[in-house]
Order: structure tokens, then sequence, then C-alpha cells
């Protein structure tokens, strides 16, 4: 019999694409958006366990709306802090690995070198604070079986984002201002599917020390960097993007300054990490073009 996986939040971005990766495998995949599995109420996610009996669960769901965070915390937590927390009891329970997904906002933002898997954290908004909430639910709960795989700068075919909207604006404008001072690494969900995949299967196979592993794409830029790249890739002209700052465009959550995260910690499970984001984002075009512009 082949092994259950389940994929909590299975209807956003990430998770559609976590599925299709485990399409290719020798397991039973089951997707649980939050009407199948509400992962801060004890006793959906029991349910699902009892009926499932999965061996490794994957949480894809989060409150991501980061700016909303600031002023409905509670509600954060309650999905990114409690979630995590009642998944990994129920994987406590019954024998099962848990990938939690999250983020670089857990940091302060202010680093000047690549963020170490172990290195200090210091949230500077709402989202990071229940984030690494989560996070610690999960290391506390499960020291052997729990894998924290934080991400950052997320796009893909699946949901909206930065590089669709991009696509988008493109052939609105004539020109685009775009932040030059928050340094980071775009990611495709594809790649990012990829290792949480492989990352479970190397913790069944008990080849995978649990812990923190961080989930970026290679090299680094910024988001006018990015944007001039997206314009290359369209054959349009990068010189109509222009660099501005963050102050141009403030936001009640305070955004990172520097988001670039180490890979170190990969090589301890035999995984590769992720490739350089341009490689990537070449890769992943065709599919976002179609999916902005049918």
């Amino acid at each position: 019999m082949s092994a259950v996986w389940l994929v909590t939040g299975a209807a956003g971005m990430l998770g559609r694409d976590v599925l299709a990766r485990l399409a290719d495998e020798d397991v039973t995949a089951v997707a649980a958006d939050r009407r199948a599995v509400d992962v801060a109420d004890p006793g959906s996610v029991r349910a699902a366990f009892e009926e499932h009996r999965p061996a490794v669960v994957v949480n894809c769901a989060a409150w991501t709306a980061v700016d909303d965070a600031e002023t409905m915390e509670a509600s954060a937590l309650l999905v990114n802090g409690t979630g995590p927390e009642v998944l990994a009891a129920a994987c406590r329970e019954h024998g099962a690995v848990l990938l939690q997904v999250s983020t670089d906002y857990v940091f302060a933002g202010d680093a000047e070198k690549p963020y170490a898997e172990d290195g200090p954290t210091g949230p500077r908004s709402a989202y990071g604070r229940t984030k690494l909430a989560g996070e610690r639910a999960v290391l506390g709960t499960l020291p052997d079986t729990g894998y924290v795989v934080r991400t950052a700068w997320l796009y893909g075919a699946g949901g909206g984002n930065f590089v669709r909207t991009m696509i988008r604006l493109e052939g609105m404008k004539d020109t685009l201002d775009v932040v030059d001072d928050q340094r980071g690494q775009p990611t495709w969900t594809v790649d990012l599917a990829d290792r949480l995949v492989r990352l479970g299967q190397a913790a069944l196979a008990g080849t995978a020390p649990a812990g923190v592993y961080h989930g970026t794409g290679g090299g680094e830029t910024t988001w006018f960097g990015l944007t001039r790249e997206i314009f290359r890739l369209l054959g349009a002209d990068p010189g109509r993007v222009r660099p501005t700052t963050s102050a141009a465009f403030a936001r009640p959550a305070p955004r990172p300054a520097y988001s670039v995260l180490g890979h170190d910690r990969w090589s301890v499970a035999g995984i590769e990490p992720i490739r350089d984001w341009r490689e990537a984002l070449e890769a992943a075009f065709p599919a976002l073009v179609a999916a902005e512009r049918p």
C-alpha cells in the first residue's frame, strides 16, 4: 500500500503544485482545502487523520494577507500559529511527518548576508510573528519528524502574484515604477513543491534530519530587477521599468529590506537547493503568460 500524503491548503497556488508533483509519485495524495480540513479546528483535523491515516502532512494552509494581519493578528494567528500546533499534535499521535511552510518574514530583514537556517529570528510584522509561532509549535511538538521550510517571493501559474501582475501591467502601462530597495529570491512554486515532496520522501526514509530548511530560489535580486527580467522575457524594453523606493509604496506592514536566505542545510538531506531564480523564471514563463494572457 502506498503512503498517504495529506495536503492542507490544497486550493492555493503552492498546494496545487504540491498535488501536481505528488501525481508523479507512488503515493495517495489527499487534497484538503479549508472546507475539507480547518487546520485550526482539532475536531476537523482529527476526523481527517482518522479517515486518511496520512504518513506525511504538507501544510500549505496559511493566512498570507500580510497587511491585514496588522489589524487582525488574532485571526492570522489562528491559521498560522494554532493551525500548525493542531496539525503537529495530530502528527505526533499518529506518527506522521509534518512539513510546515513558513516565511522569510520571521527574520528582521536587516542583514547583509544570507540568513542561515539557524540564524536568530526577529519578525517585525504581525504576519511574521504568527508564522514564527507556527514554526515553534511544529519544532517543539515534533523534534524528530517536524520540518519547517521557509520560502519567499513565491510565484506560480495557479494564483495571483507579483510576476503575473507585472506581466499584465506590461501590456497596460508605458512605464512602471518598481521598488529597488528590497532584496530577495523569487521562487517558483513548482520548484518549491518538488523540494517539499523530496524532503518528505527523505523524512520517511530516515535520511533527512528534522528542523529548518530554506526553500527559495538561488541568487538574489530586487523587485525592480525581477520586473526588468520579466519585461526582457516578454520581449519588451526593460528600460520602461524605473526604480523607486519602499517609501513610495507605504503599507501597513513593514517589508523586509533583505530577505535572502541561505540554503546550506539541504546538503545534510542529500537534496540540492533550488536553482537560480533566473533559470526558474524562464522555465515558468510560458505557463505564467498563458495564465495571465489566455
